[in-house]
């Protein structure tokens, strides 16, 4: 008896030796919170929102030092601007027109007779909807296109995961915000005459999706300011 009370003493000793090497001082029970996704996601939305600012203050000090010293001739230097707006990474000034997205309120019901009652798919804004209004603003001539805070480009894709956007490595909650500079009534008239932005319509009437469009007068939008690296996949060798 006495031989099985000091293995138990023996292993419990062990147990606890395991435990305080293992914590090194901390805390084993992380309150959950701190392990949530979404507060991983979040803070490398922000890391990547300052990295976006320092690369694009390294990207005009470069682009200052070239113009200073590569002995390029002015009509040179006109068609390298002109790239670099039609490639978007220079602000651009024009009149503009904002348009914002948001979700239902939590409690929506149908508020026109012959429509079911909303399921909770019903009563957020989803990447096709999105895409909607920038693939309209895009048919309506608009020169240049910022969502949310950041400019779009060529390259720029806008997703979803749930009703949280991510675009080019941020992340942003409703509600959206889509501004563009082109000619205000051709934007939209472009926005009245897209099937999907009319599909998209029935739900701010029947359950009161949020929907605003705004004439915003003369706008500076930013120019895009992240990388215009490609990243691809490779075939393994």
């Amino acid at each position: 008896m006495r031989l099985l009370t000091a293995g138990v003493f023996a292993l419990a000793g062990l147990l606890f030796m395991t435990s305080f090497n293992t914590a090194k001082g901390t805390n084993l029970r992380t309150d959950a919170s701190l392990l949530k996704l979404s507060d991983l996601i979040h803070e490398r939305s922000q890391k990547n929102g300052d990295l976006d600012e320092s690369n694009a203050a390294l990207r005009d000090q470069v682009e200052s030092l070239a113009k200073a010293g590569d002995g390029s001739t002015s009509a040179e230097d006109e068609k390298l601007a002109e790239l670099e707006r039609a490639a978007g990474t220079d602000p651009l000034k024009g009149e503009a027109i904002t348009v914002t997205l948001n979700d239902a309120p939590p409690n929506a019901t149908a508020k026109l007779p012959g429509y079911p009652e909303p399921q909770p798919d019903y009563l957020v804004i989803h990447q096709q909807d999105l895409q909607a209004v920038v693939n309209a603003l895009w048919q309506g001539g608009a020169e240049g296109i910022k969502v949310m805070d950041q400019r779009l480009i060529s390259t720029s894709a806008v997703r979803c995961v749930g009703n949280t956007l991510i675009l080019q490595g941020r992340v942003y909650s409703p509600p959206y915000t889509i501004q563009a500079v082109g000619d205000p009534q051709k934007l939209q008239k472009a926005l009245a005459q897209s099937p999907a932005i009319q599909n998209y319509m029935v739900y701010v009437n029947v359950y009161g999706l949020g929907w605003k469009v705004t004439e915003d007068g003369a706008v500076t939008l930013p120019g895009y300011s992240g990388t215009v690296d490609l990243h691809y996949a490779k075939p393994v060798e």
